[in-house]
């Protein structure tokens, strides 16, 4: 079996360089400087309807997000459409946001999505399009819904140092994050292993809110906890797309994770996640 990974950004490497050498190929709008890996140059946004031929028989994960417009995933369209001949298996990463404001509440893989942010309905689309084109060529397909990615460069620390407010614990509901090296392992066995199509939750386990996350970074890092405003202050200071992130609250179940896709977060715990960040960012 051969792999292809398209979009090769902060988790896609990854995924990349954990799969077999010489069996293994990355999909990228421009070249990556790592002659370790084989990347080839694809731009989706481009007007180009030649064939992609590929090493088969493959396995595809799709890791590039839709357009910041519209209210479909022509980027994904493109590919589909170019695909000579087409994978065995489709891995999409999509996000958790499709399943929009659940106030809190543990949400599995059965709950009907409900997404309240353009970018989670443009996310729900393509997870629409990519089933309905898998099953009509009997293609496996497996969406992964991801959330709130952390890990080595990305902690928040430049907004830590600056003294940037976080909302107070008080208006801040549950969260859902993952260390990258978790969505990592989940990736490669999506892509490895054995397991039927479907869809499935990712998380660390943690519900912690973005709030604590903040304060356990500062706190981890040496530097002073971040100050907290209330949330009316919050819609006075907080960017847009910040506050439609806080103004979501779900507890993700990641029962399918771990008991089909098999997978047990090495960083199950929060602060360890962090530590190991911070170590790798020095």
């Amino acid at each position: 079996m051969h792999f292809v990974v398209a979009g090769t950004g902060y988790a896609g490497r990854r995924v990349l360089a954990g799969l077999p050498a010489g069996r293994a190929l990355g999909l990228n709008r421009s070249p990556l400087a790592d002659p370790a890996l084989d990347v080839r140059v694809l731009d989706l946004d481009r007007d180009d309807n030649d064939p992609l031929t590929l090493p088969t028989p493959y396995t595809l994960l799709y890791t590039i997000p839709p357009p910041p417009t519209g209210d479909d995933d022509p980027r994904l369209s493109a590919l589909l459409e170019r695909l000579a001949p087409p994978p065995v298996r489709i891995v999409y990463l999509s996000t958790s946001g499709v399943y929009g404001d659940r106030g809190g509440a543990l949400t599995d893989e059965t709950v009907p999505p409900s997404p309240t942010t353009p970018r989670a309905r443009r996310r729900l689309a393509a997870e629409a399009l990519l089933e309905r084109w898998c099953e009509r060529r009997g293609i496996e397909c497996l969406i992964l819904r991801v959330p709130g990615i952390y890990g080595p460069g990305r902690l928040g620390l430049e907004r830590l140092r600056d003294g940037a407010a976080v909302l107070s614990e008080a208006d801040a509901g549950p969260g859902n994050r993952i260390h990258v090296d978790d969505l990592v392992s989940c990736c490669l066995a999506a892509m490895h292993k054995t397991v039927p199509s479907g869809i499935y939750n990712l998380s660390d386990g943690n519900h912690e809110s973005s709030t604590d996350f903040s304060r356990r970074v500062a706190h981890l890092a040496g530097l002073p906890p971040p100050p907290e405003i209330t949330r009316a202050e919050a819609e006075t200071q907080f960017s847009p797309m910040r506050l439609s992130f806080l103004s979501e609250s779900r507890r993700l179940d990641t029962t399918k994770m771990r008991e089909v896709l098999g997978v047990a977060p090495r960083y199950a715990d929060l602060d360890d996640g962090i530590r190991a960040s911070l170590s790798e960012d020095s």
